[in-house]
């Protein structure tokens, strides 16, 4: 029998990323190319610099399918590609689709208020999700996935299209002109045009399918579909969802999203903004001599690190790390801080205080969640680069006290992708088959009682107290240094 296959494109906040799968969930290539670094024109703003995603995902695309071609597989036998950016992203466009201002990334504060002109935007005639763009890069059509628009837009969660309300669009300072067509998760947006094919290696003609915002494409990848399971994204923002069956309404802990399967519904709570660039961050500027004594052990700096870690006992002897490097919305004026140091520390502590501290935040935010639901947490999945560290999964058991499980591919908004695609063309008969045979479980992780107790005393005698003390100080640091 001819062998078939789907494309998950993913493009991150840090990288782009191409995966070539077989319709059973095999993975048979990648092309990945890291994005460049963020433009940060002043504080709290961040942009991606010239064409930085469509650069890097040509890349991708080249890389992967030379792979493919060095297989001897045949690109005709590719059926079709999911397609999922970072979301949470503004791009304005020109009338012919080019960008008319670089890439608002999701980290600039510009993207907590609705749209604004200003004379820099001269030109522009669309303003578009990432997705968006990229699906006009690959097919040329003006077209969007519905479920990729949060914040700031006039979408209808309900009817899963723009709203007919007038207001609603006067909030959003946005007009029916001014955005692209919608259509649902798992339909074609369109088809890959002759040009792009010639540039990118693959196929004029290829369907292009439509997925969700990247945390709900995800939760697909993962298999997190059962009541009670828990999705943890380890990514630049690491979020934390389930999946649901209703718009719901007026949520205080929660918000409900449009998931990667049509009219399904994601509840997700807050996350940790610049969750896992504080690792990298941590890495690059206190690793140097861990650099040197990885490299003299023939290991990665990340091996060396989480090998120091795991010999740290659990709550690092009181050193506590408060994960606001990148402050929420209602309350700009956080900044990130580490607590507790006396002489024992070293650097092991501090990069397992690092991991702890972001486990805690989100233990404390899905706690909420699952109170509001009325649906306790049973085990948990972690998905993302992070989830191959064996000591961040057992900090991570050991927090929520619940077995912890990571798949065989950590990156699932790659299989998400392909789960739509397949969808898309018929690979499958349903969601529920197509998670079955495209998601590879791996290892679960079982909680550490001692460690559990000891965790629990910490969190809720000291880390859930942290911000009602350091806030009135933040408050006065930040006019002073942050103009």
């Amino acid at each position: 029998m001819k062998s078939q296959y789907l494309m998950g494109v993913d493009v991150g906040t840090q990288s782009a990323k191409v995966v070539i799968f077989d319709v059973d969930g095999q993975v048979i290539c990648e092309g990945k190319q890291a994005l460049r670094k963020m433009d940060i024109p002043a504080p709290l703003l961040a942009e991606h610099p010239d064409d930085d995603l469509w650069d890097a995902l040509q890349i991708a695309f080249r890389t992967a399918m030379q792979k493919f071609h060095q297989q001897g597989r045949h690109a005709n036998d590719i059926l079709a590609m999911g397609v999922c950016i970072i979301r949470c992203c503004r791009v304005l466009l020109k009338a012919n689709g080019e960008l008319a201002y670089p890439v608002i990334n999701w980290m600039d504060k510009r993207l907590n208020k609705p749209y604004e002109y200003i004379d820099a935007y001269q030109g522009v005639r669309y303003v578009t999700t990432t997705s968006g763009y990229i699906t006009h890069r690959l097919t040329g059509e003006f077209k969007d996935t519905c479920a990729n628009y949060i914040g700031w837009w006039p979408m209808d969660n309900d009817t899963l299209d723009w709203s007919t309300d007038p207001t609603a669009w006067q909030s959003c300072n946005l007009s029916r002109e001014q955005v692209f067509d919608v259509v649902h998760p798992g339909e074609i947006l369109g088809h890959i045009t002759d040009s792009v094919a010639k540039k990118l290696g693959i196929p004029a003609g290829i369907p292009v399918i439509a997925t969700a915002h990247d945390k709900a494409v995800e939760a697909l990848g993962a298999g997190s579909l059962d009541e009670g399971v828990a999705l943890i994204s380890l990514g630049t923002y690491i979020g934390a969802m389930v999946h649901g069956h209703e718009n719901v309404k007026d949520a205080k802990n929660f918000w409900p999203f449009q998931a990667s399967i049509p009219n399904h519904y994601l509840y997700e709570c807050m996350g940790v903004r610049r969750g896992m660039w504080t690792i990298s961050w941590f890495r690059d500027q206190f690793g140097a001599a861990a650099l040197a004594d990885a490299t003299d052990q023939g290991e990665s700096i990340e091996e060396l690190l989480n090998r120091e870690a795991e010999k740290i006992p659990a709550g690092c002897e009181g050193l506590l790390t408060i994960h606001d490097w990148a402050p929420p919305s209602e309350a700009e004026f956080r900044k990130g801080a580490m607590i507790g140091f006396d002489g024992r520390h070293t650097r092991g502590h501090m990069y397992r205080s690092v991991l702890e501290g972001i486990a805690f935040t989100m233990k404390n935010h899905m706690d909420k969640m699952a109170a509001e639901l009325k649906t306790p947490f049973k085990s948990l999945i972690i998905s993302g680069g992070g989830a191959n560290s064996d000591v961040f999964m057992q900090i991570f058991a050991d927090i929520f006290g619940i077995p912890t499980r990571r798949n065989v591919m950590k990156g699932s908004a790659a299989i998400g992708c392909a789960i739509n695609a397949g969808m898309a063309v018929g690979a499958f008969d349903s969601y529920e088959q197509a998670t079955q045979k495209m998601v590879r479980m791996g290892e679960t992780f079982m909680p550490n009682a001692e460690n559990h107790s000891l965790y629990n005393a910490l969190n809720q005698q000291v880390y859930r107290q942290v911000n009602q003390y350091l806030d009135p100080l933040f408050q006065h640091l930040s006019p002073l240094v942050d103009a």
